[in-house]
């Protein structure tokens, strides 16, 4: 279990210190040096930093400031890489333009010994690893920035793969998050531009996503589940997991020897059909969407490997999705009304479909919809690219201040990546067509008999609930204001606004009588002669006038430049 110490902000901290220089270090390098400032956390960096070549910051800031981001992550190691990654399929968090960078992010990271991969093993297991496995080899299949997959072989004969997390990961991670939390909440604090993104929010959710993702009892789960739904399907195959040599930080599954989906050559050899591996792969993810609600999330090249007669095997469960009926019926019905090019309607939907802090402007939104429409829906269906709709669906939404749910934009990702693949095997495979029948399913799903009375049940269920439970709710308050254990608080919109524009008011008219008052009262006491007299007129009723006259151009100038008196 991944623990985060909140590390105070006010005040000093030297806790991992030598970590926190290297991490702000790289900030400086690549051109970060302004944050570092407006942070107020120089006292963290040595002052050999500021001896970086002059001429590696020019060549640094002639990237932008999502490939500076990018490139200093990778430089801090696995779990900022693990953050990037994580940040490239949150279009929620990050805006599009960091989503699109830290998609180009990869591990890069060096592989580690074979004893320390025996040791986990021997921790893992509840007998002596040569019991169970007759043979590991020595090199890794792959090394990540979390774990490390070396295959196997049971004393059965089963061939297997055993997936084993690094030594150390969980403190690494632990040091790591601890000093972003602290910098997110700096940066909450002090950069307002950086506060709408709420970066505190960004830690806290990739410490759960990847607390999940270093739990491999989460992807056996996710593999058997994705099994089950296509259990009855010869056209789908799902590795086995072995339960039994499965922990939290060891995952044994079966070996798949079959063609990676992007060695177009090798899928040659074998007599395998670029067209309905096409076909089927299409198929398996809108089945995972649409029927199932619960899909593979990254089924990138790498992750499919064709069996014999064009089986199609998914590999790498690490990242799912999951989005429930309701979200599907209206995603459905945000496709069908661009379709249909309703712009007003299609707005309503978007807003339903995503998440903001202030209700966007519809009108704008309607004209940034018809914009797209006219971009992407004027031309013939074979020439609608789903990636770049989705794509620019996604900058239409961020534009008008909206956030696309995490499942949501799982879902729109994987389609884009099956796009890639279907136009890397049959460049002549229309997606769209083929998501026609799914699409037309959830409509008609809506309209069967046994939803509308399943609907109609749970309405009058609601209702009959809250008829029961509303009086007796209202009792309770009623009680809860009788022995004054609840009050009530009014909060005036704008109160501040309204009581000093009273104050303005009230204070120009009490001038206005002031000047009303010497005016009359000087007129008076010149009309009476009173002493002093200067050239026959009274002294006193002449200041009394002079006075009026200033306090007079006073608020006019006041009214004029509308200042408060």
């Amino acid at each position: 279990m991944i623990s985060i110490r909140k590390i105070g902000v006010i005040g000093r901290t030297y806790r991992h210190l030598n970590r926190y220089r290297q991490i702000l270090a790289v900030f400086f390098k690549y051109g970060f040096g302004d944050l570092i400032d407006t942070l107020k956390i120089e006292q963290y960096i040595e002052i050999g930093l500021q001896m970086i070549s002059r001429n590696r910051r020019e060549r640094i800031e002639k990237h932008t400031r999502a490939e500076r981001v990018r490139m200093a992550l990778e430089e801090l190691g696995p779990t900022y890489i693990k953050l990037g990654q994580v940040l490239s399929t949150r279009p929620d968090l990050a805006s599009v333009e960091f989503v699109n960078e830290f998609a180009k992010l990869q591990d890069k990271v060096s592989a580690f010994g074979l004893d320390a991969f025996l040791e986990t093993i021997d921790a893992e297991m509840d007998r002596p690893r040569e019991q169970v496995f007759a043979h590991i080899d020595v090199d890794p299949l792959a090394s990540a920035s979390i774990g490390q997959v070396h295959r196997a072989r049971l004393h059965n004969g089963d061939e297997v793969v055993i997936k084993v997390q690094r030594p150390g990961i969980e403190k690494m991670v632990e040091v790591d998050l601890e000093i972003m939390l602290h910098l997110a909440t700096l940066a909450e604090r002090h950069i307002e531009e950086l506060a709408f993104h709420r970066p505190v929010k960004i830690v806290e959710e990739f410490a759960r996503t990847l607390e999940k993702e270093m739990d491999y009892t989460i992807e056996a789960a996710s593999m058997e589940r994705i099994g089950r739904q296509f259990l009855s399907d010869p056209t789908v195959y799902v590795p086995k997991v072995y339960r039994r040599y499965s922990t939290q930080r060891m995952l044994t599954i079966e070996f798949i020897d079959g063609v990676k989906v992007s060695d177009l050559e090798r899928l040659a050899q074998n007599g395998l059909d670029r067209k309905i591996i096409t076909a089927r792969g299409a198929d398996i993810t809108f089945k995972q969407i649409f029927n199932f609600g619960f899909f593979h999330a990254d089924p990138h090249p790498g992750n499919i490997f064709v069996l014999p007669d064009n089986v199609i095997c998914l590999i790498d469960f690490g990242m799912v999705g999951a989005v429930d009926r309701a979200t599907r019926e209206i995603f459905v019905s945000l496709m069908e009304n661009l379709i249909r090019r309703d712009e007003p309607r299609t707005a309503e939907v978007l807003i339903k479909l995503g998440e903001w802090d202030e209700m966007p402007d519809k009108r704008q939104l309607e004209k940034d919809i018809a914009e797209f429409v006219g971009q992407h829906l004027y031309r013939p269906l074979g020439e609608v690219h789903l990636s770049r709709l989705l794509q620019h669906l996604l900058e239409l939404a961020t534009k008008n201040r909206m956030r696309m749910p995490a499942d949501i934009f799982l879902m729109l990702k994987a389609l884009a990546q099956i796009e890639g693949v279907a136009m890397r095997l049959d460049p002549d495979f229309d997606l769209i067509q083929a998501a026609k029948p799914f699409i037309k399913g959830i409509k008609l799903g809506r309209m069967a008999p046994k939803r509308l009375m399943e609907d109609m049940y749970r309405l009058i269920e609601q209702s009959y609930l809250f008829l029961t439970d509303f009086p007796k709710d209202l009792l309770e308050i009623s009680n809860a204001l009788r022995q004054k254990k609840m009050s009530f608080t009014l909060v005036l919109k704008d109160m501040d606004k309204m009581l000093a524009t009273h104050d303005q008011i009230s204070n120009r008219i009490s001038f206005s009588i002031i000047i009303a008052a010497l005016i009359i009262g000087s007129a008076l006491i010149i009309r009476s002669g009173m002493p002093p007299i200067v050239y026959g007129v009274s002294l006193i009723g002449l200041i009394g006038f002079v006075a009026a006259g200033c306090l007079g151009i006073w608020l006019l100038v006041a009214i004029i430049k509308k200042g408060r008196l």
